[in-house]
């Protein structure tokens, strides 16, 4: 596999990951069957993608973007599908796990040259 589609890959089981955290709401306990199911399913490709990529890209890294992508999305969703309120704390807050995952991604590689 190359670099590219590791990346890919990393992207689409973190956006999955905000899917099956949505989900997991819906499922109301594991008592929704329907919900539960789907749920289940997403995580599984979730995770496939997730470790798939790992192959090619660092795992502290890798993680903190794969986790990164579903916290933010997760906000996001909730913001925008349930009313949970955006406030300046609550921006203050995302831009700092943005700027952490970046940075992360920005020195990757570093600590070997």
């Amino acid at each position: 596999m190359n670099i590219n589609k590791a990346w890919t890959l990393l992207i689409i089981g973190g956006l999955l990951e905000v899917g099956w955290a949505v989900g997991l709401k819906y499922a109301h306990g594991f008592t929704d069957l329907k919900w539960t199911i789907i749920t289940l399913v997403i995580m599984i490709f979730s995770f496939y993608c997730f470790g798939y990529s790992l192959s090619k890209l660092e795992i502290g890294t890798a993680y903190a973007i794969y986790t990164g992508i579903g916290a933010v999305g997760t906000v996001l969703y909730g913001v925008f599908f349930l009313d949970e309120g955006l406030s300046l704390p609550r921006l203050l807050f995302l831009a700092l796990l943005i700027g952490s995952i970046l940075g992360l991604k920005l020195i990757e590689g570093e600590e070997e040259a």
